[in-house]
């Protein structure tokens, strides 16, 4: 029988975090799982560090960076594959970025949820940061786990922006208590197969055209479309390397001046995946309430494009152009979808 869990890695020229990860899922309390390392065409060792220090890790290396949710995708298909015949309410994917590190008992305390949750489909502990601490000897470099929060969650607002739950406070126990959340980060995130199997639109469970960046909020709109709840779980600690450290609840200066720090190809990325993700799950009438909340905040987007980014104005154009593309899965989505128009909203506050 193949393992309760089935944990995925996608490596691009992760050598700088994987073996800690690595190290700290060896460590696990709760032993019933089976790793798999999507290697997107590192160039920094990935696959040979692999098979000489975790020689039973399965490893699929493609030819090229296909990028987050391709990879995923592919990981997810095989385990599915694995699972024929089995039931999938009981089985689980972990998705984890190689830049987290994961504490002894996080497996073994976040599955003590899902018995008790049939419609959660999917879970996170809590994340916190870490960064590492460089010595002049790059060798004697250390990682500092830090009490900062990463998240807790993905908290849904009215103007369909989406942030993590509680970035950037200090862990001072003011989130020690289970809940549900609008869902989960892809940074790491606990998914419940049938949950997965039931939001697969042909062979995508992330929207393979997304590439990169806000996979994971697609994912979890669609998800609670289809009726699956998420749910944060306290108990389930882990530390994650994140290259931005924005803040949950930040004002307009210094939003623009995070989004200054951050990489024009991340932006292009996360703007075309925005609007592209706003088409495929909006429900009608949402849309409508919603209107002057959104018309303000993607004029804003816009705008600062224009002036900062004026290359990635490009971003909205192909946007549109998908549009037969999105709107197929949009299809797809609501001839499943279970929850009401009411029940989004309340999400969104």
């Amino acid at each position: 029988m193949y393992p309760r869990v089935s944990i995925h890695i996608v490596a691009w020229n992760s050598m700088d975090f994987l073996p800690e990860l690595m190290a700290s899922i060896a460590a696990q309390t709760y032993r019933d799982f089976t790793v798999l390392v999507i290697d997107n065409s590192s160039t920094d060792g990935v696959e040979p560090w692999m098979r000489q220090h975790h020689p039973r890790v399965s490893i699929l290396r493609n030819v090229r960076n296909l990028g987050f949710s391709p990879a995923h995708n592919q990981a997810i298909r095989y385990a599915l594959d694995h699972w024929a015949g089995e039931d999938l309410n009981d089985r689980f994917v972990l998705v984890t970025n190689p830049d987290v590190i994961l504490s002894p008992t996080f497996l073994e305390t976040i599955l003590k949820e899902p018995g008790a949750f049939p419609q959660v489909g999917s879970f996170t502990g809590k994340l916190l940061r870490a960064h590492v601490e460089h010595a002049d000897d790059d060798a004697l470099k250390e990682t500092m786990r830090s009490d900062r929060i990463d998240s807790t969650g993905l908290v849904a607002h009215r103007n369909r922006t989406f942030t993590d739950r509680g970035a950037g406070e200090l862990d001072q126990g003011q989130y020690d208590q289970a809940r549900d959340v609008f869902g989960v980060s892809g940074a790491l995130a606990l998914y419940r197969a049938s949950a997965l199997q039931e939001a697969r639109y042909r062979d995508e469970f992330f929207d393979q055209d997304f590439f990169a960046y806000k996979e994971d909020v697609d994912l979890a709109w669609r998800l609670r479309l289809l009726g699956w709840g998420a749910r944060y779980v306290p108990g389930a600690v882990a530390h994650h390397h994140r290259n931005m450290y924005g803040a949950e609840k930040i004002g307009f200066i210094e939003t623009i001046k995070n989004r200054m720090k951050k990489s024009k190809r991340r932006s292009f990325f996360s703007n075309r995946n925005h609007w592209s993700m706003y088409m495929k799950n909006e429900l009608l009438w949402n849309a409508f309430l919603s209107w002057p909340f959104v018309k303000w905040m993607e004029f804003k987007r816009v705008v600062y494009t224009a002036i900062f980014e004026p290359t990635n104005l490009r971003a909205f154009w192909e946007a549109i152009t998908r549009t037969p593309r999105m709107l197929a899965k949009r299809s797809d989505t609501m001839k499943k979808r279970k929850a009401t128009a009411s029940d989004m909203r309340a999400w969104f506050v």
